[in-house]
């Protein structure tokens, strides 16, 4: 009797232990403002959604930080590969964060982001 409350007891314990994976719950859009919307609310909106889109294509960090630093706003970027998370810093000083938004979109789809650069001609 006693063994049998004892594995039951810690098989009540044991199940009400939380993983530690929290790129499911942190990448969560419900109740958020849908990615495109937020895009449209200015040009470094647009390209923190951007960022935030590859980083959820990639599910690396680095790769989200390689593409953040292609964007011609943002003059800082780092991961948090524990947290999940990739810390923006705009030419204006707008400090952001950013987390994957997986809503099957790739970083170029994001409406608003600056045109890319004509590349100079030869005179």
């Amino acid at each position: 009797m006693k063994r049998s409350l004892a594995v039951l007891l810690l098989m009540l314990v044991l199940g009400s232990c939380r993983d530690y994976d929290l790129s499911a719950r942190l990448a969560e859009q419900d109740g958020l403002v849908p990615a495109d919307q937020f895009a449209r609310y200015g040009r470094e909106q647009a390209e923190a959604m951007a960022i935030a889109r590859e980083y959820a294509q990639n599910g690396d960090g680095s790769a989200a930080t390689n593409y953040a630093r292609t964007q011609p706003d943002v003059i800082d970027a780092r991961t948090d590969s524990l947290g999940f998370r990739e810390t923006l810093r705009f030419k204006s000083g707008w400090l952001t964060m950013v987390v994957p938004v997986d809503d099957g979109k790739r970083g170029s789809e994001t409406m608003g982001l600056p045109a890319e650069p004509a590349p100079a001609t030869a005179r």
